[in-house]
């Protein structure tokens, strides 16, 4: 049993925030910090343990205020999120997109071959790549993207195997998966009061479907569709991701032109 809890413009250094979306994910941290998880998870990564400040300085800057559309993940990858405390948080398009920078610590235990080097990781994300870069292409600039669009995880903790291999939080036995979704429910419920969303986009169908939930248990009537996940482990997503989340925005009505709608 296991749990385990640095650009080419200016980064942000801004000391820590009272932002109510930055307190929601410092009482969901605390929540979850008590669980347990047993094989086959051997490992328990919480960026918001030990890249707190890289999260908060995400969340102060792109995921305060209201926003028209919330794209919403499951939960960090090894080499994006992990590294960074930034969903889809590949280093090279958080330092040189996003703009952010901060000291990212060690989880108590490391896999072997999943180290946390934080914003100095060479690694890249194809996620975040594709994540970030889609932005890039469409917006110009993380500012214009921020005026009307942030992105969310649903769980913040990476759950790895004794061989490295990723546990996705839908694949943890039913007495683990249970209170872990409540806890995490209940935070993107309170996130997506705070933001206000009219469309929240699930990347995948999980994400999807914990989305429809948050959104009732917030009393929202915001719209919620599904967008193909950005991994390479989506088949579909291997060809034209970019195009296929343009297209899937476009339908369901998202602003995908600068500036407020």
């Amino acid at each position: 049993m296991a749990k385990a809890r640095e650009a080419k413009k200016t980064p942000v250094t801004a000391k820590a925030t009272d932002a109510p979306i930055v307190e929601a994910a410092r009482r969901l941290r605390a929540t979850l910090a008590p669980m347990r998880f047993a094989e086959p998870v051997a490992y328990v990564y919480d960026p918001l343990d030990y890249a707190w400040e890289a999260h908060a300085l995400y969340l102060t800057r792109y995921a305060s205020g209201r926003r028209e559309v919330v794209l919403l993940g499951m939960n960090p990858g090894p080499f994006g999120m992990a590294q960074t405390g930034v969903p889809f948080g590949d280093p090279v398009m958080v330092r040189e997109f996003l703009g952010l920078s901060a000291r990212v610590g060690k989880p108590p235990r490391e896999h072997p071959q999943r180290v946390i080097e934080g914003f100095a990781s060479a690694r890249r994300e194809v996620s975040g790549t594709r994540l970030w870069g889609w932005a890039k292409a469409t917006f110009g600039s993380a500012e214009a993207f921020a005026e009307n669009f942030t992105v969310l995880n649903h769980c913040p903790l990476v759950f790895m195997e004794e061989s490295g291999r990723n546990r996705t939080p839908d694949k943890l036995p039913k007495a683990e998966r249970e209170p872990l979704l409540e806890a995490c429910d209940a935070a993107l419920a309170e996130m997506l009061e705070l933001l206000s969303p009219r469309l929240v986009v699930g990347l995948g169908r999980y994400a999807e479907a914990r989305a429809a939930l948050a959104v009732r248990r917030a009393g929202l009537a915001a719209k919620v569709v599904c967008a193909p996940h950005p991994s390479p482990a989506n088949p579909s997503a291997n060809r034209d991701w970019a195009g296929q989340m343009t297209r899937a925005l476009s339908d369901a009505g998202a602003p995908l032109s600068k500036g407020k709608p």
